[in-house]
C-alpha cells in the first residue's frame, strides 16, 4: 500500500460530497456490471468492501435480505447512510472495515439458543462484492485480501477495479501512481484460484478497468464468459 489506512482515509474524506458526481463513464459501468454480477437473491447476506458512498451496497439493497458496508472513511460512509435513509433502506448498514479485516460476524441465527446467543455468531456472507478500491493494495495485500474474504465462505466474489488488461500507463486517467497499484488480470486471477475461487467471467471496461467473477467450486467446462 503506497499509502498508510490513515492517509487514504483522510484523502476521501475530504472529497466524500464531491465523489458522486466526479466518477467517469468507465466508472459508472463498472458499477453496472458488479451490480448485474452480483445478483443476490432475497435471503442472500452481502459484504460490499470499499463501499464508499454506497453505490453498489445500496443498488443491491432492495434485492437481498442484508447487505453491510465496510470503509475506512467515515467521511464516505455518512454520504452513504444519508442516502440509505433517504431510500427507506433498512437491511443495509455501514462500518468501519478493510479488506483483510472485515470486522464482519455475520447475523446471529435465529434459532441459536439465548443461552449460546451471546457467544454464537454466524458470519454468513453469501455474496461479495467491491468496486474501485482493492488497487489501493498492494500485489501482495491483495492476494491476503482475498484470502480472507475467501475464508468466509461466500458463494461469489465480483471485484471491479483499476487492473491491466495490457501494459500499465500511468498517463491514464485510472492509474495515478503515487496513490494506486493495480494489478494485472492475470495477478488477480492467480491470487482468486489459489484461494479456491474459480473465475466465471472477465468484462473487460477499460484496458486499465474490469470486471472480475470469482465462484467457489471448480468452473466446468465453457462456464468461463469473457468480454473483450
Amino acid at each position: 500500500m503506497k499509502k498508510s489506512p490513515e492517509e487514504h482515509a483522510a484523502r476521501f474524506d475530504e472529497k466524500a460530497t464531491e465523489y458522486d458526481e466526479s466518477k467517469s463513464d468507465e466508472y459508472r459501468a463498472c458499477a453496472n456490471l458488479v451490480i448485474e454480477h452480483a445478483a443476490p437473491d432475497a435471503e442472500d447476506v452481502v459484504l460490499d468492501l470499499g463501499t464508499g458512498t454506497g453505490a453498489i451496497a445500496l443498488a443491491l439493497a432492495p434485492d437481498a435480505d442484508r447487505v453491510v458496508g465496510r470503509d475506512i472513511s467515515e467521511g464516505m460512509m455518512d454520504e452513504a447512510r444519508t442516502k440509505a435513509q433517504e431510500d427507506g433502506l433498512e437491511n443495509v448498514e455501514f462500518d468501519r472495515g478493510t479488506f483483510r479485516e472485515p470486522e464482519y460476524d455475520g447475523p446471529v441465527d435465529a434459532e441459536t439458543s439465548e443461552t449460546s446467543r451471546a457467544h454464537t455468531r454466524s458470519p454468513r456472507v453469501d455474496v461479495v462484492t467491491s468496486n474501485f478500491a482493492m488497487h489501493h493494495l498492494s500485489d501482495e495485500e491483495k492476494r491476503e485480501a482475498i484470502d480472507v474474504i475467501a475464508a468466509l465462505e461466500p458463494d461469489r466474489f465480483v471485484l471491479g477495479d483499476v487492473m491491466f488488461f495490457g501494459e500499465p500507463d500511468p498517463e491514464e486517467p485510472f492509474y495515478s501512481p503515487e496513490v494506486d497499484d493495480p494489478a494485472t488480470v492475470g495477478t488477480l486471477a492467480d491470487a482468486f484460484t489459489s484461494a479456491g475461487f474459480s473465475l466465471t467471467a472477465v468484462e473487460r471496461v477499460h484496458d486499465q478497468v474490469g470486471v472480475l467473477v470469482a465462484e467457489r467450486g471448480p468452473a466446468t467446462d465453457g462456464e468461463l464468459e469473457t468480454d473483450g
